[in-house]
């Protein structure tokens, strides 16, 4: 009776570990209510909002194209001015740059191109330029990504990045990636807070996280059953001899339930 109670509990042990391990399309499809709901209002612009530590590439050009008066003001043109680390402005912990003429400017808190306005008419007040032409990007525009396999990071050129592009282009979520559970953890009012997202519905597009900043971490969680299969083969040889041993009992037990109860 104890031997077909073992056998009992190692069968069902084994089911489970079979069952978990399949993973359906309603864990892991995208936007599975976008079927029925074609169309999603977004109800915000996404813009880039400049944060501590950012670096960023500004570019200043003369109504007269002036370029010597316009070097100054241009990002390799610092790289010995103590302002920049060679390809841009970086901005300090308090959220600040140091221009030429200009001086100190609080930026983070800025889009890019709120900050392009900032220039232009800090430039225009000191007299030193009545048209001035800016521009202004981030030189360095990078989320990372954590999930079981390590770590890694995507640089993103056009300063906008949705959560679904960066899943897609990290290949961070792969085919047993829980989907219910993608958390994106962001510094905020120098606190770090940990989000978790949901991908498989429309709502995620409401989420204050889905639009991506410069320096997010994405990490993804696999479904138990794939450390539990990890765990196993591992174990590969302790595994390999309790299943002879569970087939030596199973076999043991059939032979014994057909002796003859007088010959026992």
């Amino acid at each position: 009776m104890k031997n077909n109670k073992f056998l009992w509990v190692v069968t069902l042990a084994l089911m489970a570990a079979m069952t978990t391990s399949c993973v359906t399309p309603r864990k892991v499809r995208y936007l599975q209510d976008m079927e029925k709901q074609r169309e999603v209002l977004l109800n915000r612009k996404f813009e880039a909002v400049i944060s501590p530590s950012d670096e960023l590439s500004i570019w200043v050009q003369s109504d007269n194209m002036d370029n010597e008066l316009a070097n100054p003001f241009n990002s390799r043109g610092n790289y010995n001015s103590g302002n920049s680390r060679g390809y841009g402005y970086l901005v300090d912990i308090n959220g600040d740059i140091e221009m030429p003429v200009l001086g100190k400017l609080h930026v983070a808190g800025l889009t890019r191109l709120q900050l392009i306005d900032t220039v232009k008419t800090r430039l225009v007040e000191a007299s030193f330029m009545s048209k001035p032409r800016v521009d202004v990007r981030f030189s360095k525009f990078q989320i990372f990504i954590l999930n079981s396999s390590g770590g890694s990071s995507i640089s993103i050129s056009n300063e906008r990045c949705t959560l679904l592009e960066a899943l897609a282009l990290s290949s961070a979520a792969g085919l047993y990636t829980r989907r219910d559970k993608i958390g994106v953890l962001r510094e905020v009012d120098g606190k770090m807070v940990l989000r978790y997202l949901d991908p498989r519905s429309s709502k995620v597009f409401d989420d204050p996280f889905f639009m991506l900043e410069q320096n997010d971490i994405l990490i993804t969680d696999s479904f138990g059953s794939v450390y539990f299969k990890e765990w196993l083969s591992g174990w590969s040889v302790v595994t390999s001899t309790l299943a002879v041993a569970t087939s030596i009992i199973s076999i043991y037990a059939l032979i014994k339930s057909y002796i003859p109860q007088q010959e026992r």
